[in-house]
């Protein structure tokens, strides 16, 4: 089979996962069971008096009632307990109007109880092929955030629905980026920055360029700046890059967990891949 033949056969392959995640929710106890802080009953007593209390759940239903549907959630752990964690909810739109080859626009919600986080709302990409959650950084949208003062509700979902307007913006950076080849001394560049965003020297010194560009299936091989920056996504936050340590003893990256991190590292990396083609979208 030629690769055009692949290629148009991939296409239609992502066409129908397209159609079936799009129509996806998670079911409220799913909801429960992956974030339980979203249904929280109080906040940290560590909150200072000015802090409002309400739960991520509220927020959630008012972005329902708006046309988004929740239909993935985590949260880290916390020494303030479950309840107050960091969590993260992931929306999509009921209908969504924008079309990728192989991504669907994402509300993504961040929020805690503990008083160390205000409501946060970033526009995500959620790509097919490998079930890897984008985010899109501030530099192309920027953050929403909504401090824990008064009914935020309404300031949540309006901000979303902002976000949501966006997402063909977004589209045409990923649209982009399909089109934009790198030579090889591109995307060792782009690896080496990528490598930079999580680790120090010390620990650079022991991992290859080209171990970070190494894809882990067949659909992500390719030289365009789209494959390239998801590869890079992968191998730099799901770990198990080899190191080779002073001593000469082989050692793995490890995955992120940190939703912060996540949320850092994620950022970074959409700014290095925008910033390839920010002349020829804007």
């Amino acid at each position: 089979m030629n690769t055009q033949i692949q290629n148009s056969h991939s296409v239609a392959e992502a066409a129908v996962r397209y159609a079936h995640l799009s129509d996806r929710s998670l079911a409220l106890e799913d909801l429960r069971r992956s974030a339980p802080a979203v249904f929280a009953e109080q906040a940290s007593a560590r909150t200072g008096r000015t802090y409002t209390f309400i739960p991520t759940g509220r927020v959630v239903a008012g972005l329902m009632d708006a046309g988004f549907v929740p239909v993935s959630a985590r949260q880290t752990r916390s020494r303030g307990g479950v309840e107050h964690a960091r969590h993260i909810v992931r929306l999509r739109r009921r209908f969504e109007t924008v079309q990728l080859r192989d991504a669907v626009p994402e509300i993504v919600l961040l929020n805690s109880h503990d008083g160390t986080s205000a409501y946060q709302l970033r526009a995500g990409l959620f790509r097919l092929v490998c079930l890897n959650g984008l985010l899109v950084s501030m530099g192309t949208l920027a953050t929403i955030r909504v401090p824990h003062r008064g009914d935020v509700v309404d300031d949540v979902v309006t901000g979303a629905l902002t976000l949501s307007e966006r997402f063909g913006e977004v589209g045409r950076y990923v649209e982009a980026m399909e089109r934009r080849v790198l030579d090889d001394e591109e995307r060792h560049a782009f690896a080496r920055a990528a490598l930079a965003l999580r680790f120090d020297a010390g620990v650079r010194a022991g991992l290859s360029s080209a171990d970070a560009l190494q894809p882990r299936r067949a659909e992500d091989g390719g030289s365009d700046l789209w494959r390239t920056y998801n590869v890079l996504q992968e191998n730099v936050l799901r770990g198990g890059l080899v190191r080779r340590l002073p001593n000469g003893r082989i050692s793995r990256t490890r995955k992120i967990t940190a939703i912060r991190e996540d949320v850092r590292l994620n950022a970074g990396l959409w700014e290095l891949a925008a910033g390839y083609v920010a002349p020829v979208v804007s």
